[in-house]
């Protein structure tokens, strides 16, 4: 029995609350990660949406639960690609959960911990969470760039 999961992290040089609101505030999140567009804040219990510019289409992000510099947890549909030909289509979306942890270090930076899981066991279920495992770590690196150098790493990189 496999349990799809995974968890990515990374230190950025700033302080806690900058990194924090570099990922909850949507116009921070348009500058380096969500190039689309993110609209609407993270706060516990709201939808909102998230679109980039190399997966064109907006996905509903809902936000469970929001710890103000501390921790942030949301679903979304779990990335499977198309269902499967005569597959029930109701039967098929569903979400897992990604949690980010924002820890203060005691040399001024933060670790930045992003974990998923809830993918289905199967082929796909484990193309989908390397896919996000995948985009998960260039969010980090993107988030890294960003805060500490204004550098946009993702413009450009997909198209």
């Amino acid at each position: 029995m496999m349990d799809l999961k995974f968890q990515v992290s990374a230190r950025i040089a700033k302080p806690v609350h900058d990194v924090f609101e570099a990922v909850a505030n949507p116009d921070q999140l348009s500058r380096y990660f969500t190039t689309g567009g993110a609209k609407g804040r993270l706060e516990t219990g709201a939808t909102v949406q998230w679109e980039f510019a190399d997966f064109p289409g907006a996905f509903p992000v809902k936000v469970v639960e929001v710890v103000p510099d501390a921790r942030i947890v949301l679903q979304w549909e779990a990335n499977e690609g198309p269902p499967p030909e005569g597959a029930d289509v109701e039967k098929v979306g569903y979400d897992t959960t990604v949690t980010m942890r924002f820890t203060a270090l005691d040399d001024g930076r933060t670790l930045v911990e992003i974990a998923e899981k809830g993918w289905r066991e199967t082929e796909v279920g484990l193309q989908g969470s390397y896919g996000n495992c995948m985009g998960w770590s260039q969010m980090l690196c993107a988030l890294k760039a960003w805060l500490e150098h204004g550098i946009n790493l993702r413009e450009g990189m997909y198209k």
